[in-house]
């Protein structure tokens, strides 16, 4: 076989290897931790590799800024998403909102209801995800605020990296009650909702979607499941507002 036969062989191996390498590489999304128990099962039926980063959407929204090779990006609150546009870190175009959720009191289970229009017991500590990162711990004190309550709280807050930290603080029984969405709280059995905060006291929580810059066909296609039926009735079934 002739030298340059050889090379055209080589090359051409080589580049079969390269498309088929680019054709199973994992697609990478940044989401919300609140996600995680809806996102692990719709990522379980979906038929190509995929592998989730959960997190603080504000810490998530540094890193793609970064430059983190994020394909896909699902926070938990516009501004963070914002920031990453700004930032020119997202094809802006993709971007739409997908999901919505609502806030609840959590307290370890067989707590007695609380009554939010009334100051917690003056001992209790709150558990919240960081209250200039997390947009759980941001939604928890608009809400405390219009109730007139943060003074009260502000001082008994342990703050934790996201949502389900939190979350896991009141199921172990290391503090009295706890901040997260309702659909954190349907996934953890050693939790109940102590109360519901009124949907008017914070801003809609909404989860924006978008492609990263770095988003490939793989990323994209995804991106398309994450908007299919199929995927919306698993975020329905886990208690998410579908849109």
């Amino acid at each position: 076989m002739s030298f340059t036969r050889r090379m055209f062989l080589g090359a051409g191996a080589a580049c079969l290897l390269t498309s088929r390498a680019a054709a199973q590489a994992p697609v990478t999304v940044f989401a919300a931790a609140s996600l995680k128990t809806a996102l692990d099962e719709v990522m379980a039926g979906y038929d190509g590799a995929v592998r989730a980063s959960y997190g603080g959407s504000g810490a998530l929204a540094r890193q793609i800024i970064l430059g983190a090779p994020a394909g896909i990006f699902l926070s938990a609150h516009p501004d963070w998403m914002d920031q990453a546009a700004q930032a020119g870190a997202l094809k802006s175009e993709t971007r739409h909102d997908l999901l919505g959720n609502r806030l609840v009191l959590i307290a370890p289970a067989g707590s007695e209801p609380q009554d939010l229009m009334m100051p917690l017991p003056a001992d209790a500590r709150v558990a919240m995800g960081l209250l200039d990162a997390v947009p759980a711990g941001q939604y928890g004190r608009a809400a405390f605020r219009t109730l007139g309550h943060w003074n009260q709280v502000a001082e008994r807050v342990v703050q934790t990296d996201n949502v389900r930290a939190a979350l896991a603080l009141v199921a172990r029984g290391e503090v009295e009650f706890g901040v997260v969405y309702e659909t954190d709280a349907l996934a953890e059995p050693k939790v109940e909702i102590a109360a519901g905060f009124p949907p008017e006291s914070h801003p809609p929580i909404r989860y924006p979607l978008a492609l990263t810059k770095a988003a490939d066909a793989n990323a994209e296609a995804f991106y398309s499941h994450l908007q299919s039926a199929e995927a919306k009735a698993i975020f329905a079934r886990h208690g998410f507002d579908v849109f």
